[in-house]
């Protein structure tokens, strides 16, 4: 019976591990970005949080982003709220793009229409 629960703990504990990421692997710090578009969803969940931007390049061609944040439970000790951003919402962001070349980074903050910051990482990480 005790080998049993030692195993399945092992088991369970390296799918955890094997759920996240390392920062590095997936998004290039040399490959900062910045973009301004309307939030079509919020996914809050662990280990990473999801936002869903819709921006528009010159040509008027639209472009579906996903935006990495940190897990839901640290940006609500950041001080964000569910219903900070609702469907529609414009937000400018600032991260790091992703490695694969898809409309996909991880972002480090978000300004809101109003003026007001909202970090998911370190907030001397942003530019000024």
């Amino acid at each position: 019976m005790k080998k049993c629960l030692v195993l399945f703990i092992c088991l369970f504990s390296s799918s955890l591990v094997q759920a996240h990421h390392s920062f590095s692997a997936e998004f290039d710090i040399e490959q900062p970005i910045a973009l301004t578009g309307k939030v079509t969803r919020m996914q809050w969940s662990n280990p990473h949080g999801w936002i869903y931007i819709d921006v528009e390049n010159e040509d008027g061609f639209v472009t579906n982003w996903a935006l990495e944040t940190s897990a839901a439970n640290n940006l609500i000790r950041r001080g964000w709220r569910r219903d900070d951003l609702p469907e529609g919402t414009t937000i400018s962001v600032e991260g790091f793009r992703a490695r694969n070349g898809t409309a996909t980074a991880n972002i480090r903050g978000i300004t809101l229409e109003d003026g007001r910051r909202l970090f998911s990482g370190n907030a001397d990480e942003l530019r000024n």
